[in-house]
Formats: C-alpha cells, structure tokens, sequence
C-alpha cells in the first residue's frame, strides 16, 4: 500500500474542544471534512461541526433545525413502545427517523494555514427549511471568477441531497436550494468552465441495482444539471470496494483534471485515491489509482468516533504542492501536502 502524503508534525490541528457551542443545550461531538478557499488573503476553512444535546434521565433528545434555522429539542420516553434506540446515530419514533447529532458549517480563517479562529464577522451557516431539518454537511466549495460556489448535504426525513448556496463576500449568500435529490451527496463543482458549461462530480446512491459511484454531470447556470455520465465504480478487493465519491473540486494540470476522492471498503475503513481526467471531455477517464495515495495509520486517524477514516472535500494548490484539510476518525481535523507530479506519477 502507497501512502505519499507528508502529515503535519503537529496534527490534528482542530479538535472539538477548540470550538465552543451553538448553544447551551449542546455539546460538540466531532469536527469533520472541511470546505477550504482562500479569501481576503487568508485560508479559510467552512467546517463541519456535529453536535448533540446534553442528555437527561427517563427521556433522549434530539435536536433539529426550525424553518428559521434554529435548534428545536425533541424529546422522547425512553419506555415509549414506539421508540427504537437500538442505532447510536440513529433513533426511530413512530415510524420516523432522526439523527442523534445534528451538523452546521462554521467559517475559521488563517493568516499561516495552519492555527485557525472564529471571526465573529463571519458567522456560522444553518440548516435552513424541511429540507436541511436534521443538518447541513460535508461542504465543498468552489471559486468561479468572483463567486464562490457552496454545494453541502441537504438532510432530512425525506433523504440526502446537494444543496447550494453561493456568496461573493461570506457575508450574505444566495439559497439555490435543491440542485440534486435525494439520495445523493459529494458533490464538487469544477472551478471553470469547459466549452461554456459548468461541470460537477456527484454521488448519487442505488444499493438495491448499482452502487455508490461517481458521476460527472453538466449545466449552463450551475442550477439546473443533466446529461449525467458514470465515471468511476466500486472495485471488488481493492480500497474503493464498497463506496466511493469526490473530494474537493478538480484540479486542473496540464495531463488532465486530477481528482483526489474517497473510496471505503466493507469494513468501512476510508483511504484516499486519484482519477485523471481529460481535459476537454471530463467523462473520459485517463487513469486511476490502483493503490492509495492516503490511508489511516496515525492513532487520530484510526480512533474517534467513527475510526479508521481520513475523508477530504478541501484544498489549496499553490503551484506543485496541495495543502489538503482533512476529517480523521470523524472527530478531529488534520492537514496534509502533497505534490502534484506525485500523485501523477502513481496514475501513469
């Protein structure tokens, strides 16, 4: 097994005692998979916080986000005959099921891309609507000319999809809504255009016929996507075997567009790969790793909350070197770089 990456000495660089809550209600539970962009001069991350209410004896509750994108409690007997708890992530009341932490997206900013802050000018994005009730997640965000590109898990009782928001100055965003339904997610838009359209990977799922496979999809307004094409399957025995999906979006190179993804295998242990793709066509793959280019074997990487996971939706390239922000354990957040020759040297 290939594992190329150089780790920070100092990881992780974030971890859920570094940030307070949204409320006091709440306890933060783990920090995961960050956006990344660059804005004002500074590396900024778009985090993933996941979150959890303060249990209390005899009941289990639940937070979800109101239509004003405020926390609400639900509160449930523990000895009620219709409650099932038999799932940590997971409980089910009546026939409904909700989420036992509940995600938002906070804005931290660096001056050297490594220590990060809150900025209390930036403040944090909310699930919003039926639609985002139990959470938003996993944002990528892409910057097309002057405007920034949010695409994040939509989740609710009605299922999982991208949704999508775009700002010009983090202060003030549009709300696009629904750009794929459900159930779909790892959503990364193209940071260009190709022959006058934008392009995006997505991840729709199918596990009674299909797969959870990556999908390349194209659009005129970055609204409205069709012409959906399979790019990349699940391997069987090899570290994609029984999922995989996008990171962050592509990076352009002169041999194609390199895409850094995830792939997990049974046993739901998540390494990192590459796809290259041409240039012109991005529906033609060029090549693929065999191996992977990341996979856990740090203590962090392998022990949290979910362990045995290193997970990315966010980069910055600065010429060869990709400084990459990354989930491990599903509970703390780390960095990485990599050169770009390299990755590319593994594809060939």
């Amino acid at each position: 097994m290939t594992d190329i990456a150089n780790r920070y000495r100092q990881n992780p660089i974030l971890s859920p005692k570094d940030l307070e809550p949204s409320t006091e209600d709440m306890v933060i539970e783990c920090l995961l998979n960050p956006g990344v962009f660059k804005f004002n001069d500074k590396t900024w991350l778009l985090l993933r916080v996941a979150e959890r209410t303060i249990q209390k004896d005899d009941v289990i509750s639940v937070p979800i986000y109101n239509y004003l994108g405020k926390i609400e409690i639900l509160k449930f007997d523990l000895g009620d005959p219709q409650l099932d708890t038999s799932d940590a992530r997971v409980i089910n009341y009546n026939g409904t099921d909700y989420l036992t932490t509940i995600s938002h997206l906070r804005l931290l900013c660096s001056d050297d891309g490594i220590h990060f802050s809150e900025d209390a000018n930036y403040p944090p994005l909310y699930g919003e609507g039926k639609y985002e009730a139990y959470g938003i997640e996993d944002c990528r965000v892409a910057q097309i000319d002057d405007t920034y590109y949010l695409t994040y898990t939509m989740v609710s009782s009605n299922g999982v999809g991208v949704g999508l928001r775009t700002t010009k100055d983090w202060k003030h965003f549009e709300k696009k809504g629904m750009i794929f339904s459900p159930h779909n997610k790892d959503c990364a838009i193209f940071e260009e255009k190709i022959n006058g359209k934008y392009y995006a990977l997505h991840r729709p799922s199918s596990p009674e016929l299909g797969g959870n496979y990556i999908w390349l999809a194209e659009s005129l307004d970055a609204l409205h996507w069709g012409n959906h094409k399979l790019i990349a399957k699940t391997r069987i025995g090899n570290f994609d075997s029984k999922r995989l999906g996008a990171g962050a979006a592509p990076i352009k190179t002169e041999k194609g567009w390199l895409e850094i993804y995830h792939g997990a295998t049974e046993k739901n242990k998540y390494c990192l790969g590459a796809i290259l793709l041409d240039l012109e066509d991005p529906s033609k793959v060029i090549a693929r790793s065999h191996e992977p280019i990341m996979a856990p074997k740090e203590n962090f990487e392998k022990t949290g909350f979910f362990g045995e996971v290193i997970f990315t939706n966010g980069h910055i390239v600065n010429k060869d070197e990709i400084l990459m922000y990354y989930g491990a354990a599903d509970e703390v957040v780390a960095l990485a770089t990599f050169s770009v020759n390299e990755i590319l040297k593994t594809l060939e």
